[in-house]
């Protein structure tokens, strides 16, 4: 039965906005359960350890086997997080083979999946016995606490704890083909895996070449539920099972009649339904619209050149890539199908890079880039469009410092000249070599200009392709393991953390290259997308790559964001893009890291951004999660009594289901907050080292704390709200439920996860949105010290119980009797 799935519910306006002065806040603190007693913590984990061996090794010791000790599984309290590193001792042999997670009816768990080798129990049992007895000198707490508190329960590991994909998947008594991932990344192990195989009588399929990781290799083998037990008490090196996918017949090999057939396959499926008016606009190298796939979507009257004697065509290849991926989002997935294909969005080229060998002169990149916007406009004034701007310069170092080009986007996307906003979309840029050092090159090659820009949706690319079948690839191996940062992204590792923006937001697909065990590097076709072709005589599709690919999938998504809420400001858009991107396992593996929680968020945003982001979760809500947007204006700042000073804050008493979550009490969940603004630039270039001066304004958003008063909560942000009888108040942040803290406050979209019981989201129901400095009040001679802003307000929460009908009950405060259902095309 498909997924009932609902609208997001929109907030008519802020319940109150009065004027506001800044305090200081706090920052953010890890969790952890509550164990009252240590001692006995420690010795149910001892008997649990013991138990759980000594079942195992009965287990090994009715197999035949060389393995030479057991898999065990730990898993977190609800809510938890198990301390990985400390599971882990590469020195003893103790190796971490898998992480997953599961929904329980008392929140989330970590299941964790450890080999310890024989005689090495002891490094778990030590540190029980010291978070017992000892505490650390330095915080005052059991010693170990972080890596022993989490731990709930242990037992011997099973089949399906090495199972990775949906469970009905698992051969049982039929044999099927199985990617075994192991602990091996050199010959050796592989052949003493191989030794295994054999010793229990399964079979390797002779063609598959081993695919190799960064500790990781792949063998695709044939069996049975049976033999893969078999394998786990023969085998050391087994890290998880995956199911096998059928490995298709690169489109790009066919014939060009053939691939021509398979155009007309999609067009006959086609159904064009753009009633909201929204269109794509790439500003690129033009397009090519005779392509069979372009026909549908881009006509004569929607391409455009910043000169007449370019012509419109696509002089460069570039552009025709990235058309097919901002009209289809995903075109080998379409090409594939058998489904009808809905597209809610048309195209617009503007072609602003002049046909090779000419180049513009750099001091106009952003003239060229505003001029090139202006002429869809003028072609069309009342369409909705998403820019996409793939076209980024690595000529200049910028360490996150805003450039002429930046800047140009910046006012472009907020309207600066008094002309409307835009929702502007732009490639992170690209790294081109050192693939071997990575991911080390991606950290040190920083994001172009001027995806610096602060108004625009910076995309990266992650990547989940990782099989290679081509022929003349043997003995290569994809760089990036599947959900890991694409081995092409440039990041802001490198910038620096006090001043300038989180980039890039979100991260999308963008392909994977490979290397060999002498260091060639090379990028087969099954390591990229495949798009569309300018010269579609020859051949109708072509590989893309990188995050020029990213962003085109970006546009794609916000395209049908505005054609599902056609009234939304980009702001909005760009709001519950970043809202709906979730990291991946492997991202996390990757980057989240560092000494101090500070770091590890900071680590993570600065490569990955807020993740990957999702069609559905932007644009819909199931009956046990909803999602609430409020759009606002506020005015920031004001001359009061000859000096310049902050204004406006705006208070939201969010409609929350209170009935509901105090039902759930003690369950854990999560809420999500991003605010998204535009803001201007600063006039001129001086001063722009310093982000108070470069950005017009800046705003914040905050929450109330468990039982914090609405009186409480203005007088604890708000100056303003005390007087003298009535000061600070006792009531303090709620910094310990929220995931990154301050680190969130970088750019124009500020985003974090809160979470905490059921019941205490019950009574932290106020969000207000508040100011902070920027130049409008710092230059009150220029005349804008009483400009407003507009900003978009998302917030959603998602209950652990699918029985719960959290959205109904707010869809009735908020005006909405009877939730009609939406059907959602991706």
């Amino acid at each position: 039965m498909a997924e009932e799935r609902y609208p997001h519910l929109f907030l008519s306006g802020p319940t109150a906005t009065q004027d506001y002065t800044s305090v200081n806040k706090g920052g953010s603190s890890p969790r952890l359960p509550d164990r009252p007693s240590p001692a006995e913590h420690a010795a149910a984990l001892e008997r649990k350890l013991t138990e759980a061996w000594s079942r195992a090794a009965g287990q090994q010791a009715a197999a035949v086997t060389t393995r030479g000790g057991c898999y065990i599984a730990f898993r977190s309290s609800p809510e938890s997080d198990l301390a990985l590193k400390s599971l882990e001792h590469r020195g003893n042999g103790i190796r971490l083979c898998r992480i997953a997670k599961f929904e329980t009816t008392e929140g989330t768990t970590e299941r964790a999946l450890v080999f310890i080798p024989s005689g090495q129990q002891n490094y778990f049992l030590s540190r029980f016995r010291d978070y017992a007895n000892r505490v650390s000198p330095k915080s005052g707490n059991p010693k170990n606490q972080k890596m022993v508190a989490p731990v709930e329960d242990i037992v011997a590991a099973v089949l399906r704890d090495f199972w990775t994909d949906d469970p009905g998947l698992l051969p049982r008594d039929e044999m099927d083909w199985v990617e075994v991932w192991i602990a091996a990344n050199c010959d050796d192990s592989v052949e003493r895996f191989r030794s295994s195989l054999v010793l229990v009588g399964i079979e390797e399929h002779p063609d598959h070449p081993i695919l190799r990781f960064p500790e990781r290799s792949v063998v695709l083998v044939r069996a049975s539920g049976a033999q893969l037990g078999a394998l786990i008490e023969a085998s050391a090196l087994v890290c998880e099972f995956r199911a096998a996918r059928e490995i298709p017949t690169h489109i790009m090999d066919w014939a060009n009649r053939d691939q021509a057939a398979l155009c007309q396959h999609l067009v006959d499926r086609l159904h064009i339904s753009n009633e909201a008016d929204v269109a794509v606009c790439i500003l690129d190298t033009g397009v090519n619209n005779g392509h069979p796939l372009m026909r549908p979507v881009l006509s004569d009257d929607d391409l455009h050149a910043l000169k007449p004697q370019w012509g419109t065509h696509d002089s460069r290849g570039h552009g025709t890539l990235m058309a097919g991926l901002a009209a289809y989002g995903d075109l080998q997935s379409a090409l594939e199908s058998n489904e009808p294909v809905t597209i809610t969005h048309i195209l617009e080229s503007s072609k602003i890079l002049p046909p090779p060998p000419d180049e513009n002169p750099k001091h106009l990149w952003g003239h060229v880039t505003s001029q090139g916007a202006s002429r869809a406009e003028i072609q069309d004034g009342r369409r909705k469009r998403i820019f996409v701007l793939p076209v980024t310069s690595s000529d200049t170092k910028t360490a996150g410092h805003p450039t002429s080009w930046s800047a140009a986007l910046d006012d472009l996307a907020s309207g600066a000249d008094g002309s409307r906003k835009r929702m502007i979309v732009v490639s992170a840029g690209n790294v081109r070599d050192g693939f071997a050092n990575y991911p080390h090159e991606n950290l040190s090659n920083e994001i172009h200009d001027p995806a610096q820009a602060w108004n625009a949706l910076t995309v990266g690319a992650y990547t989940r392709k990782w099989r290679i079948t081509t022929s003349g690839y043997e003995g290569y191996r994809p760089v990036a393991s599947p959900g890991q940062l694409s081995p092409y992204s440039t990041t802001s590792f490198c910038w620096d953390d006090g001043l300038w923006p989180i980039k890039p937001e979100i991260v999308l697909e963008g392909g994977n290259v490979a290397v060999n065990p002498a260091g060639d590097v090379a990028d087969p076709e099954d390591l990229r997308l495949i798009s569309t072709c300018k010269d579609f005589h020859s051949s109708h599709f072509w590989p893309f790559e990188a995050t020029s690919a990213a962003s085109a999938q970006a546009a794609w998504m916000a395209a049908k964001i505005q054609s599902a809420y056609p009234e939304l400001w980009p702001e909005t858009v760009r709001g519950l893009m970043v809202h709906s991107a979730r990291w991946t396992e492997e991202m996390k593996q990757q980057f989240f890291c560092g000494d101090r929680p500070k770091d590890r968020w900071r680590n993570l945003l600065r490569v990955c951004g807020y993740g990957v982001p999702n069609l559905r979760r932007a644009v819909s809500c199931v009956s046990n999660s909803l999602t609430l947007v409020a759009e606002g204006v506020l005015q920031p700042f004001e001359v009061r009594n000859g000096r310049a000073r902050t204004k406006d804050m705006s208070i939201y008493e969010l409609p929350w289901p209170t009935d509901e979550l105090l039902g759930l009490g003690e369950e854990r969940l999560q809420m999500r907050v991003t605010l998204s603004y535009f803001v201007e630039s600063g006039p001129g270039e001086i001063g722009w080292k310093d982000r108070y001066r470069y950005a017009s304004h800046g705003l914040r958003f905050e929450l109330n704390s468990p039982g914090e008063t609405r009186e409480e909560f203005v007088r604890r942000i708000n100056i303003e709200a005390r007087d003298e009888e009535n000061g600070r108040p006792d009531s303090r942040s709620p910094s310990s439920h929220w995931q990154i803290g301050n680190f969130r406050n970088h750019g124009s979209v500020h985003s974090d996860i809160w979470e905490g019981r059921a019941a205490d989201l019950a009574t932290s129901n106020l969000v207000a949105v508040r100011p902070v400095i920027g130049w409008w009040r710092e230059r009150p001679h220029l005349g804008k010290v009483s400009n407003q802003t507009r900003y978009a307000l998302i917030v959603s929460i998602e209950t652990p119980r699918i029985e719960s009908n959290i959205y109904a009950v707010v869809a009735a405060k908020v005006g909405i009797r009877i939730p009609v259902q939406i059907g959602v095309s991706v």
